[in-house]
This record gives C-alpha cells, sequence and structure tokens, in this order.
C-alpha cells in the first residue's frame, strides 16, 4: 500500500463559543503491515476502514482542537493503540474528553511504523503544544494546523499567538529542506521553500 494516504472527514470546530463547519485531513502512514494515524477527526468509521485491518502503532494528535481529537479515544480503544499528544494542549483534550488518558508526545521524539520513521518537532502557535511530524525518507512533513497552502495557521483564538507560530515555521519548518512536501491538516498540500517565500508578506499583514 502507498505510505501515505490522506482520509477526509466532516465536521465542527469548537473553541471560544464559536462553531465551523470543516473538513479534516486525516494521515495514515506506513506500511503494509503497519501504520500511524495522524489526527483523529469526527468519524472513526473511514478511517478505521483506511487502516484496512493494518497494525497501528499509534494515534498521534497534532494539537488538542477537538476537530483533531474527536474519535481519538474511540480509535485508541477499537485498534489497542496508544493516543499521543503534546501535554501543553492539555486543556483543550479534557475540554473534549476529560477523563480520558492520552500519551505525552514530546519535542525529538521518533515513531516508526512500517520502516517510516516520524520526527515530532514542536510548533507552538496555533495552539502550545501543536507538533509537526517529519518523514525524512518520505520528503514528508505533517503541519496539523501550524502551516497550510496559503500561510500559517488561525491564531485568533484562545490559547494561540501569531509571533509563535511565526517563530515555529521560521526556525522549525524552515530548517528542512525546501522540497519538503507539507500534508496539512486541511486543505491541499504545498512544500516548505513554497511558503517560506511569502515568510516576510505574513510578518507584515499581521496574522
Amino acid at each position: 500500500m502507498s505510505a501515505i494516504r490522506r482520509v477526509v472527514t466532516h465536521g465542527t470546530f469548537e473553541l471560544d463559543g464559536g462553531s465551523w463547519e470543516v473538513d479534516n485531513n486525516i494521515w495514515i502512514v506506513g506500511g503494509d503491515d503497519e501504520v500511524i494515524i495522524i489526527d483523529a477527526a469526527h468519524d472513526a468509521a473511514p478511517i478505521a476502514d483506511a487502516v484496512a485491518g493494518r497494525t497501528v502503532a499509534a494515534v498521534v494528535c497534532t494539537h488538542g482542537h477537538n476537530d483533531h481529537i474527536t474519535v481519538a479515544p474511540q480509535l485508541g480503544s477499537d485498534l489497542d493503540t496508544p493516543v499521543l499528544l503534546n501535554p501543553a494542549d492539555t486543556m483543550l483534550w479534557e475540554m473534549t474528553h476529560g477523563g480520558h488518558e492520552f500519551r505525552a508526545l514530546r519535542d525529538g521524539q521518533v515513531l516508526t511504523a512500517g520502516g517510516v520513521e516520524l520526527r515530532a518537532i514542536a510548533t507552538p502557535g496555533h495552539s502550545p503544544g501543536s507538533t509537526c511530524l517529519y518523514a525524512p525518507e518520505l520528503g514528508a512533513v505533517f503541519s496539523g494546523d501550524t502551516l497550510f497552502c496559503g500561510g500559517p495557521g488561525a491564531t485568533g483564538r484562545s490559547f494561540s499567538d501569531f509571533g509563535t507560530i511565526l517563530a515555529s515555521i521560521k526556525d522549525k519548518l524552515g530548517a528542512l529542506p525546501d522540497d519538503t512536501v507539507v500534508y496539512t491538516g486541511h486543505g491541499d498540500t504545498t512544500t516548505i521553500g513554497g511558503e517560506l517565500v511569502n515568510y516576510d508578506d505574513w510578518v507584515v499583514r499581521g496574522h
């Protein structure tokens, strides 16, 4: 099977008393026998279908917003696998899944599934615990809501900060090769170089 498979699910993102309809990308990464699920949005069934009976090494949440963790505990239970999240997003996790536990995802931690290595890169800003996952052998980074095709993730809500996300993108993601493909939490893929060329414009824009 392909090393990277996308599943798209539809639901709502809720924070600060607001609710927005969103389509989320879930990424299934690994080999023929074992995979890692990146994010757990809205509906467990299509995610489990995409796993196609393979062993799941972990469900890794790029951050704690409800639309990225909706069915994380369910998938963890159904697939008998741990759920990982950066502990800096514990407060966001508890808004959705109070009483459920997760394992800590640490900056620099390396996860392996089906011969594919994923290295956690802490990229705070969209949320305090936002974390990207870099797969050097695939020339890929899974950015959650830190970086999109078109610029940084949103920072106009609680627990987010524009200056912090800019620093994360420049200092952390900017250290990756320019041709690294960015597999985003919403929308289309892009590349590191294709986005970072616009960095100064983001600074001027201010959001």
